[in-house]
């Protein structure tokens, strides 16, 4: 029952053609296959449980089965599952049995998706590499040596390597775009608003999306028409329903009339030159496709620092939480966490008021810029996937990285902008490693963005390039 898309298998499943027992049965083949050689996937319930869910779901009325009915699902370690764990990947967590869905767990549940585990994540989701304390290290799959990135590397290696049809993820600083990037599949960062808020804060330093993952845009977005809508708690939350993105699953034929830029480095971030290259040439891609594209870029120069304190300010409500919670936090917490956690605790209100009004600032000139071009082409990350041992990347091109998150800069500036993006693949170093192109959409353009993701993958096909484990 090999799938080559998780719309086929949920239209499958849904008529009965197939059975969610046979779907569950050979998801743990694999599972039990390749999980030992990547660590994808955590806490997973014995066999024998997930079959008793999936003979349920079999006896489930074919009229009144969801659009997810019977898939077997792993939400992010970060998201709260009744009857499961949320660990975040913090040792102490590890008995952190709770108790009910929040809203986008609620959501998949009512659409008919089985629970069957997490996938793996950095500690406290910080950091586009996925390791912890608590599970060890993800790899990714088309080098074992290699990071998957993160935060969202567990859902990536789970979707590339087959063990999942579709994934959940999160989004802060690049979380969904920079492990699709690294896994050869789709990472799709919506607009704000567009995700059910579950944590945080919901005005003020809003970075932080949930959002879809899966091995093509038509699969992102049915899994987005799940997951999206608005939410009556969500001060920010957005008006159309999430089947409006079912639209995305047909992809226009070219993209004459468009007009898109595309920046090679955001203005002058450095760049990997093998990943540079891949760009530049799904850039042409693009333009073959009958775009007008642009070498041009939004001016995204105190983006950076807007994102490092309002990243901080959110931390600081972490710190003060672990506080009370774990007082002994800061012996197994990771120095990164450490570090970041006490910028925000030594923020001040005016450093927090100055970083709203260039947010402002900068949304305002996005949304004119974004008023000429249908969309901007970036890299989804700075540099190819790199050796597992390497915590953070320190320098690009001989130029120093400062900070653990600095070599993100591509992602978390377009994160400030509030705008839509997605990571869609791209390509291959010469060494092969999977590339991501980031498609940044404009303000709101969820569904258009779906949809220029969706022509370019067509166009290409990198998609189908799967890693050697899976044949194995």
């Amino acid at each position: 029952m090999q799938w080559e898309s998780a719309l086929q298998v949920c239209r499958d499943l849904q008529r009965g053609s197939i059975s969610a027992v046979d779907l569950m049965r050979e998801t743990y083949q694999r599972i039990q296959r390749v999980n030992p050689e990547v660590n994808a996937l955590v806490n997973l319930l014995p066999e024998e449980e997930a079959l008793r869910l999936a003979t349920q779901a079999d006896e489930v009325p074919i009229a009144q089965r969801g659009p997810l009915h019977g898939l077997p699902m792993a939400p992010k370690d970060a998201v709260d599952v009744a009857g499961f764990a949320t660990t975040w990947g913090f040792a102490p967590y590890a008995n952190n049995i709770v108790r009910e869905d929040d809203t986008q767990a609620a959501r998949l549940r009512a659409a008919g998706g089985i629970f069957i585990g997490r996938s793996n994540m950095p500690e406290f989701g910080l950091g586009s590499h996925t390791f912890n304390s608590l599970f060890g290290q993800t790899l990714n799959p088309y080098d074992t040596s290699k990071t998957p990135g993160g935060s969202s590397g567990g859902a990536a290696v789970a979707l590339a390597t087959e063990m999942l049809p579709v994934a959940d993820g999160s989004d802060m600083g690049g979380s969904l775009r920079n492990p699709a990037s690294y896994c050869n599949v789709v990472g799709f960062r919506p607009s704000i608003g567009r995700m059910p808020m579950s944590r945080g804060m919901a005005w003020f330093a809003r970075l932080v999306t949930t959002g879809p993952m899966a091995k093509t845009v038509a699969d992102t977005a049915l899994l987005f028409s799940v997951q999206a809508g608005p939410d009556a708690s969500d001060p920010l939350s957005l008006p159309e329903p999430g089947d409006t993105f079912l639209d995305a699953l047909v992809a226009p034929d070219n993209l004459d009339g468009y007009k898109i830029a595309y920046s090679p480095d955001l203005h002058g971030l450095p760049i990997a030159p093998e990943v540079a290259a891949v760009i530049a040439n799904a850039a042409d891609v693009v333009s073959n496709l009958g775009a007008e594209v642009v070498e041009t870029a939004p001016d995204l120069s105190r983006a950076m620092d807007v994102f490092q304190v309002q990243r901080a300010a959110g931390l600081a409500n972490l710190g003060n939480t672990l506080d009370q919670a774990v007082p002994d936090w800061r012996e197994h917490a990771k120095d990164t966490a450490i570090w970041n956690i006490d910028k925000g605790k030594s923020l001040s209100s005016a450093d927090l008021l100055h970083s709203e009004l260039v947010r402002s600032h900068i949304y305002a000139h996005v949304a004119e810029f974004f008023g000429e071009y249908d969309a901007l082409l970036l890299p989804a990350a700075q540099v190819a996937p790199f050796e597992t041992s390497i915590d953070w990347i320190r320098e690009i091109n001989g130029q120093p990285m400062h900070t653990y998150i600095d070599w993100m800069t591509i992602c978390c500036a377009i994160t400030v902008t509030s705008l839509p993006a997605i990571s869609v693949p791209a390509g291959f170093t010469p060494e092969g490693l999977p590339v991501g192109l980031q498609i940044v959409g404009k303000p709101r353009g969820d569904l258009e963005l779906l949809k220029l993701a969706h022509a370019f993958e067509q166009a290409t096909a990198y998609h189908r390039q799967k890693p050697a484990i899976c044949a194995a």
